[in-house]
């Protein structure tokens, strides 16, 4: 068993005695010839006259025979003892443990004191814990925390913006949500207005500017934006606002209704086992009482999760034939449906649905943005039932994605098979190429903060087998690691995040771009001690 290492160069002692010439004297073993060979090449380097006639005469060999020796002798040596060769082997043997321990962290998700058992295993360097932590934390202060254009050119992006929590710190992230790309991690003491002004502006600075913001309704995220992108619009998470507050109820109404239907079913075997009247009397009361509450639980429950599958509908961006929404009609609907949810006097539904009515304000922007995607293709003379069906399947294929429910899944998968087979046969010749810019133009309509909690399942592990010991040299690495891997399955296989934001294909792999930076900027991590 060993790691797919890779192999160290051919050593020159290999080739030189694979070129061996003189093989004619079966007498003279190697015992013999290492012994001439030294003798002759001795007197050589010490300037004994004769010496190499007299070696020759007394073992009856020719001169040339003595010469090969004597040289195969002095490039051994050299190659043994050159200052030279043993660096170059230490060097690499130093870039390999530095490359295993990075694979054996980032892709392998293993713990400091796990990736030192390992390397010890195998006998790489640098396996003691302390160097683990000192070799990846240089690397990390190399690695910038905020990406960079490398250009003069401002790029436009839709930010999805979050805190994820390291025990009591926050950690601020951006997020491109269509390539996944960290634009910017930090981690801080709060999340203050003026520590998430500082996480805009510096996006800025970087020539990283956004189409709009979406976010959860933190007090200090919305204050920060406030003031540093007072112009810009910010799209409050659909997740938070509705999904959350108000969908985690269908699951607890529907939980309350089969509990009682248990006990609706263990109350009347009661009463039917009963003897005396009295019995009878008390068992029958409450077996009564019980189905009373059963009624009004599924009443309760039937009409509150129509009323959400209704509200969640009107968030759709297209309707049922293709065509954008319309955002005020969507927001009247919305607005019916959170009074029909007061109407059924539940207090706590009551609660969550006035906390939803805050949020209502800055919940339909993005149909800002579906409108311009929709007005661009419409220009450009595209037939429109290929279109609709176009954006038919983009948004069954996001609700696939988003399903947790198992039929809902399956039922999303079929609708968007389906559009997706109409799109096939109205689509024009040639036309993949437009397909994949429309795909690429619908994803910049972003209605929530997901993507945010995508990377927080990313970074979780590496923050648990940190013991939450988290320092911004790590999260450095993270972002680097995560922004330049290579996605295996999913939306975006085949893919880097860097590939999808920049639109350029990434050649190396990300050990070997962490390689170039430690190279221009820390080259004396790379040096043998």
């Amino acid at each position: 068993m060993s790691l797919p290492f890779q192999a160290l160069s051919q050593s020159p002692l290999i080739v030189q005695f694979d070129s061996i010439k003189f093989v004619r004297r079966n007498d003279l073993n190697s015992t013999i010839r290492f012994s001439i060979a030294i003798e002759a090449l001795y007197g050589q380097l010490n300037n004994v006259w004769g010496s190499v006639t007299r070696i020759a005469k007394e073992n009856n060999i020719s001169r040339s025979f003595l010469y090969s020796l004597m040289s195969s002798l002095k490039e051994s040596g050299e190659f043994l003892f050159s200052e030279q060769i043993t660096s170059d082997v230490s060097r690499l043997s130093r870039d390999l443990a530095i490359k295993t321990l990075l694979s054996l962290r980032l892709e392998g998700g293993s713990s400091y004191n796990h990736i030192s058992t390992m390397m010890k295993r195998f006998e790489c360097k640098l396996s003691s814990v302390g160097s683990i932590s000192q070799i990846l934390t240089r690397i990390g202060r190399v690695l910038p925390m905020t990406l960079s254009t490398n250009n003069n050119h401002s790029v436009f992006l839709v930010f999805a913006s979050d805190e994820i929590y390291s025990k009591k710190r926050p950690i601020l992230v951006s997020v491109d949500p269509y390539s996944s790309a960290i634009l910017r991690i930090e981690l801080l003491d709060s999340c203050q207005a003026e520590n998430w002004k500082k996480h805009f502006e510096c996006l800025h600075d970087e020539g990283i500017k956004a189409i709009y913001l979406v976010s959860d309704d933190g007090v200090g995220l919305r204050a920060g934006h406030a003031q540093a992108m007072e112009h810009t619009v910010r799209q409050s998470d659909t997740y938070h606002a509705i999904a959350h507050k108000l969908g985690s109820w269908v699951d607890r109404l529907e939980k309350r209704a089969y509990t009682l239907i248990k006990q609706e079913q263990v109350r009347e075997k009661r009463f039917d086992a009963a003897k005396s009247e009295a019995v009878q009397n008390k068992y029958f009361e409450a077996w009564e009482k019980t189905t009373e509450s059963l009624i009004k639980a599924i009443s309760l429950y039937d009409d509150y999760q129509y009323l959400y599958g209704c509200i969640i509908e009107e968030l759709n961006v297209f309707d049922r034939f293709g065509d954008c929404r319309d955002p005020v009609q969507a927001e009247e609907e919305i607005k019916v449906g959170l009074l029909l949810m007061e109407s059924l006097k539940h207090n706590k539904i009551s609660t969550a649905v006035a906390k939803t009515r805050r949020t209502l304000p800055d919940l339909f922007h993005y149909f800002e943005r579906a409108k311009k995607v929709v007005k661009k293709y419409e220009k450009q003379s595209i037939d429109k039932d290929y279109f609709r069906a176009l954006c038919l399947a983009w948004q069954w294929g996001k609700a696939v994605r988003k399903a947790k429910n198992t039929p809902r899944k399956h039922y999303a998968k079929e609708q968007e098979k389906e559009f997706l087979g109409i799109v096939k046969c109205l689509q024009p010749k040639e036309a993949v190429s437009r397909q994949e810019d429309i795909n690429k133009q619908l994803d910049t309509i972003v209605q929530s903060s997901a993507m945010v909690e995508c990377i927080n399942s990313i970074i979780r592990p590496f923050l648990n087998t940190s013991k939450d010991h988290v320092t911004q040299e790590q999260l450095n690495l993270i972002m680097y690691y995560h922004n330049h891997r290579r996605y295996r399955a999913g939306k975006r296989k085949n893919k880097t995040p860097m590939e999808l934001l920049t639109g350029t294909v990434q050649t190396d792999d990300w050990i070997s771009l962490v390689f170039n930076e430690i190279r221009e900027k820390d080259p004396d991590l790379l040096l043998a001690s």
